[in-house]
């Protein structure tokens, strides 16, 4: 993923992002992208909450899950959801997979082949994307057993 090499760039995509949907840049939902950003593992909403009020106290939930919801329509993050647990939320937009760790439940960014060759899709159907989740366990997990 391409790596932005300044912060003003950094705030630039993220103030053109948000414009393209019709909204704004705030502090909150800079505090949110930044939360993403800092520690790339997949954070519930309520991960992003505890580590958004560490920076800026007077957050509240309501405006985190508002911020995230943001963010996801202007395609600045994505949601991930495995299995039945908790949504995550995911800040790399290029096409990947996951892999998600059934012992420790952590979840690693996967990369895959733009398409997918053995996915034979339905004559006349056009797919859009695609969510892949691989299950196991991830090297620290496997030693363990």
């Amino acid at each position: 993923m391409k790596q932005r090499s300044h912060p003003h760039d950094e705030g630039q995509h993220l103030t053109e992002q948000l414009g393209a949907t019709g909204l704004r840049l705030t502090p909150q939902r800079q505090q949110v992208y930044d939360v993403l950003l800092h520690k790339r593992d997949h954070p519930t909403a309520e991960e992003v909450f505890i580590r958004a009020k560490k920076a800026m106290p007077e957050i509240s939930h309501a405006t985190v899950y508002n911020c995230l919801d943001a963010l996801v329509k202007s395609g600045l993050a994505r949601q991930v959801n495995v299995e039945r647990g908790a949504t995550r939320f995911c800040p790399n937009m290029i096409e990947h997979g996951h892999f998600h760790c059934s012992a420790c439940g952590t979840i690693y960014d996967v990369d895959l082949p733009r398409e997918i060759p053995c996915v034979a899709v339905p004559r006349g159907f056009r797919a859009d994307g695609f969510d892949v989740t691989i299950h196991g366990l991830c090297a620290d997990c496997a030693k363990k057993k």
